[in-house]
């Protein structure tokens, strides 16, 4: 197993047990280009729909970052020998993303200045970036490494059924949006039957129905 491992080149050099993390990564990567790509356009017939998805986007970033600091981060804390210092970073790098998050959502209110969308924009897509680039170097290889593809899956039960109803109806399809075939497959056996089949039909449905911009 190499040492260094990512998601900028999808998934194929990473293990089926870490897909489900990998394309929340790959999902936000995806959705901070988006982002970036209509800012420049952005119409005030559009706004109310990008607004919108970008709060329920937001949400699930929120989550997703509250899980790695109550879940995640403790349990590689326990495993991973100076694991401690590298949270702390991860720490700082969630506060700020927090901030970028903030420029975002009120960038996106009626009434904003020219460009101030844009800026917002780029400035979150350079922030995840370069978050996710460090946060990976460092938690992929202890998932894939330090712990056992069964104590990982053991600790991802835990971050997904604590997940709220409301945002696994947004989560599912939006996690599979625009993923590869192998990609969807190996994040999609890790949920229960019925959760998977709602989220291919009709959680799908709706996230395209209400969310789509694009």
């Amino acid at each position: 197993m190499q040492a260094h491992l990512s998601t900028e080149n999808g998934l194929d050099s990473l293990p089926k047990h870490v897909h489900g993390f990998a394309l929340m990564h790959l999902a936000m990567r995806r959705d901070a280009r988006r982002l970036v790509s209509v800012a420049p356009v952005l119409t005030e017939a559009k706004v109310a729909k990008v607004g919108a998805w970008w709060g329920q986007v937001r949400a699930v970033i929120d989550w997703h970052h509250h899980t790695e600091d109550d879940i995640l981060w403790p349990a590689l804390r326990e495993r991973v020998p100076g694991f401690a210092e590298t949270e702390k970073e991860m720490h700082a790098d969630h506060a700020a993303l927090d901030d970028a998050m903030d420029a975002v959502t009120a960038a996106l209110r009626p009434g904003r200045r020219r460009g101030e969308v844009e800026a917002a924009a780029t400035a979150f897509d350079n922030i995840i970036r370069d978050h996710l680039r460090a946060e990976e170097s460092v938690v992929l290889k202890a998932f894939c490494v330090d712990l056992s593809a069964r104590e990982y899956s053991a600790i991802e039960q835990r971050v997904i059924t604590s997940a709220p109803l409301p945002l696994v109806q947004f989560l599912l399809p939006w996690m599979l949006d625009g993923a590869d075939n192998a990609g969807a497959a190996g994040a999609a056996a890790a949920m229960p039957p019925p959760v998977r089949l709602l989220g291919t039909t009709v959680l799908r449905w709706n996230y395209h129905r209400q969310y789509r911009w694009w």
